[in-house]
This record gives C-alpha cells, structure tokens and sequence, in this order.
C-alpha cells in the first residue's frame, strides 16, 4: 500500500511517500517550501522587476503571498485575480478590490499585458511532486492520498474568522471527541471549509481513496506514534506551526480540552500559562480569544494532574528551557513529518480496508 501524505504548512509542504512494504524510515520525505511560499517568491520576482502580477487557480493558504502582493500593491504596480484566486486573500472580494487588486473572468486574463507575471494559486501540485521524485527515480504511482492544511473556514460577513475557525473546531469536538473524528472523506467536508475543498479538489480526476485532515490534529495523531507521548495514558500536546499554535490536553486520542492561537502573537511565558490553566481548567476563551488568539474549549473536566507535556512544530523552539520541561516529540525519528505521520494514521482509520497494513508498519494500536 503506497499513500502519499501532503501536509500544507505555511511556511513547508512536507510530504511521505508510504509505502508498507518497506520500513517507514526507508520512505521518501520530503520538506519543501509551502505553496504560499512559492506564490509570494513569484510576486515578489515580479514586484522586483516592475511588471503586473496576474493570480489564478484557486483559493489557497495566505500569510506570505498576501504580504508579498500587499507590497507588490504599495510600489504602485498592477494585480490582476480570478475571483477563486481572490478568495485566497479575502472571501469578501469587495475587501480584495479595495486592497487595490482588479477581478478578472478566467476570459480577461488573456487580455492581460504579456509581461506579466502568471502566479496560479493552489495548495497541492501533484505534477511537481512527481516530477521531484522522477529526478530521483522514485516510483510516482500510489494507492491513496492523505491531505492536510489550516481552514479558517468561509466565515459570513462582519463575523471574525479566529471565531469562524474555533467554532469549527468545537462543533468536531462536540459531534464526536477524538482527534481522528477531524479525519473527513471528501464528501463529508463541509461547504464552508473552501481552502480544505480547494486542496481536494487539486487531486481531482487521480482516481483514489483520499482523507482530509487539518494540520493541528494530524501533528497531535503523529506525536502520539511517539512512544514516549502515546505510551503514557494522559498527554498534553502542542503543536507550534509557523502561524498557528493548537494545544491539546488528550486522554489517548479523545479530547479533553483545547486552546489555539496565532504562534507570532504569544510568548513563551503566555505559552506555559495557558497550557498549565488549560490542564487546571481556569483558562477562559474569551481571555484567548482577547489577545488575538482563537479560543478555549473544555469537552471535559480537568482530571486534577498534570501529564508530561509534548512538544512538536518548527516553531517548537520557542518552549526551549521552558518551566513546563517539554519533550520535542520525534515520531519515527522525524519531528517535521509528525502530520504526515498522522495523515497516515487518519487514512487507515477512514479506509479500514487498508488499516491492518498500515497501522502495522506504523506501530499503532497494535495493528
């Protein structure tokens, strides 16, 4: 069973090629810039150069595209988006108009100055990763895909997507406690998550099982095939992303409480606060949600201890010599893959056909 997991970050992409014949440790891993990445070092070359900018595709992760067209914008120079495109940066495309960026139908981009730089918007390029693993004569046939990227969800006008996101987060809780309970079939992800359907949608016409699954959760479920995190009966995970951070006090795989927040606008001192408050459960959403953060949920009681606390993320740096004494989990011996791991652990929970393969060569739940 070959199934190519593709974590969409917003600073890295990281992908696993699994293959279940072969140790986990003998896959190809692959860390590379994130799609919102490429799309801003496109816009910038061309801010550089003094020419137009012309965005198409889909709606796909922000952050650092949406600065670089900001200053493409400031220097006074054109931009030109599809209005799919446009809701990479807004839902709202009067919002996206009034940063200075004219809507286009797919037909007028043809008409569009020729030196202007063609940047299409999307979260997953599956030719780019096979023409990455033909370099290196890598067989690029697999049997499934399992996907993975931040959804702040479509949020109705005047309504704050941090709420928008959490309330999502909450309402899987709710309906199901558990982590894999974020795992969705394509058909199952909900209208308003257009980013999640988008990356989707790019693998469109492959013609194999897939999973969806959102970045937080899928690097708690790959912290977890760390033994020294799923060994012990109770953990405390959090996962420090280049944007978001998302903490988890979890009993195995079900959901005791959490808390997410933007990693660039919290402290290592506001870190182990929240953590430790979370646990004792004093740790309010509306203090969170107050100092630009998303939110708090208690799906339980605190249990009056204090689990280790694992650590996991490339801003994971952070709670370096922190008072909470972290463990950096690194499942399988890679921490910038523990989504992927996840991803994995998802995919076979969702497709039991292919479970007893796959959780067997991961070392989970005891195949």
């Amino acid at each position: 069973m070959r199934v190519l997991a593709v974590d969409v970050g917003t600073g890295t992409q990281d992908i696993l090629l699994f293959d279940s014949e072969q140790p986990i440790e003998n896959c190809v891993q692959l860390v590379l810039p994130s799609p919102t990445e490429i799309a801003a070092r496109r816009i910038a070359r061309a801010t550089r150069e003094g020419r137009p900018v012309v965005l198409v595709g889909t709606v796909q992760g922000g952050g650092p595209c949406h600065w670089a067209l900001e200053r493409h914008l400031q220097a006074g120079l054109p931009a030109y988006a599809t209005s799919e495109a446009a809701q990479t940066f807004d839902d709202d495309l009067d919002v996206v108009r009034a940063m200075g960026v004219t809507i286009v139908s797919p037909d007028e981009v043809r008409g569009i100055d020729g030196r202007a730089e063609r940047v299409v918007l999307r979260d997953l390029d599956l030719e780019a990763i096979r023409r990455a693993l033909m370099a290196f004569e890598v067989d690029t046939r697999f049997d499934g895909l399992a996907l993975a990227c931040l959804d702040h969800g479509a949020a109705p006008p005047g309504y704050s997507d941090r709420l928008f996101r959490f309330d999502h987060l909450r309402l899987v809780v709710e309906k199901g406690n558990d982590l894999l309970g974020f795992a969705f079939l394509p058909e199952e992800v909900p209208p308003y998550l257009t980013r999640a359907r988008a990356l989707l949608a790019c693998a469109q016409g492959e013609g194999v099982p897939m999973v969806f699954l959102d970045t937080g959760p899928a690097a708690a479920l790959g912290a977890l095939q760390d033994p020294e995190v799923g060994g012990r009966e109770e953990q405390f995970v959090i996962n420090l992303g280049n944007m978001h951070a998302l903490a988890f006090h979890l009993t195995g795989t079900r959901i005791r409480s959490l808390f997410e927040h933007h990693t660039g606008e919290v402290s290592r001192e506001q870190l182990e606060d929240y953590a430790e408050r979370l646990m004792a459960g004093t740790l309010s959403h509306d203090e969170v949600f107050g100092s630009k953060g998303h939110g708090v949920f208690y799906a339980e009681g605190p249990t009056g201890n204090r689990p280790p606390v694992a650590v996991t993320g490339p801003q994971r740096w952070k709670l370096k010599d922190s008072r909470l004494q972290p463990y950096f989990a690194v499942p399988h011996g890679d921490m910038m893959l523990a989504g992927c791991f996840g991803l994995l652990w998802a995919f076979a929970e969702r497709h039991p056909q292919h479970r007893e393969e796959m959780m067997a060569r991961l070392g989970v739940g005891g195949g």
